[in-house]
């Protein structure tokens, strides 16, 4: 048994910029439909902002998948046309945000300043951030991805205390694997992983503690290769972009 079959694994989907209203009514109507509740995992969806209600009301009583919203700003509240807050978020309902996404960082130029602040804004509102961290290609090639993940996560947990850091979910992107069939290996995946637990061991005071964390890995996820990823050591749970927009698809990598 690796050692991530002992955790309790985790399964985000993010639609992106995908999934209007009415899309998203259609689409969670035949994923409830034939997705069946499972004890052992949490299920997440990450819906626009214009989309979440409707997710949110389509689950009704379902408590067995959880909704987060895509991005918050590092700011409370403000003159800040366009953006929302961590404490507009849960109001609206919210559990879970995504923090750093590689698009975020690298469409938007937000910085490892940037998710630190909304991290801590996410855990001081009563939202779990999932922390985004991954290397580009070129920084691959160039045998930086240790640092590149490393500098990523110590600067996402850096304005939040040991205990605080327990509360988190990380999740591995490689940049060049995001929506390019481009998929690392489990093998590959795995290492970083180890990677990313190790210093979670430090920077959240001990091993036990951050075996807590689930970090989970995405790029390029679909319902032929999740079998796999979720199987090798150190990885926790997937975060699915593409392949979570078509309900069964989605559906199986749930069940996965």
């Amino acid at each position: 048994m690796s050692p991530s079959a002992s955790r309790r694994r985790v399964l985000a989907a993010n639609w992106k910029m995908n999934h209007g209203p009415t899309e998203a009514r259609a689409f969670m109507a035949a994923f409830l439909a034939s997705y069946s509740p499972k004890s052992d995992r949490t299920v997440l969806i990450f819906p626009p902002a214009l989309s979440f209600t409707t997710v949110r009301d389509a689950l009704g009583a379902r408590r067995d998948v959880q909704i987060g919203v895509q991005n918050i700003h590092t700011e409370p509240k403000g003159a800040f046309t366009g953006e929302s807050s961590a404490s507009m978020a849960r109001d609206a309902g919210a559990h879970f945000v995504l923090v750093g996404h590689s698009e975020r960082r690298h469409v938007f130029g937000e910085t490892d300043e940037a998710t630190a602040k909304k991290v801590a804004l996410a855990l001081q509102t009563g939202l779990t951030a999932m922390l985004c961290i991954g290397e580009k290609w070129e920084e691959r090639e160039g045998g930086h991805t240790d640092g590149v993940v490393l500098r990523q996560l110590r600067a996402g947990v850096s304005l939040i205390d040991v205990e605080a850091r327990r509360k988190l979910m990380i999740a591995y992107e490689p940049v060049w694997a995001i929506g390019t069939g481009k998929t690392a290996t489990p093998a590959d995946a795995s290492a970083v992983h180890a990677v990313i637990r190790r210093e979670l061991a430090t920077l959240c005071g001990s091993e036990a503690n951050a075996a807590e964390v689930p970090v989970l890995y995405g790029g390029s996820v679909n319902k032929d290769n999740a079998k796999s990823l979720l199987e090798a050591p150190d990885v926790a749970g997937l975060l699915v972009g593409g392949a979570s927009l078509e309900a069964s698809a989605w559906s199986a990598i749930a069940s996965t």
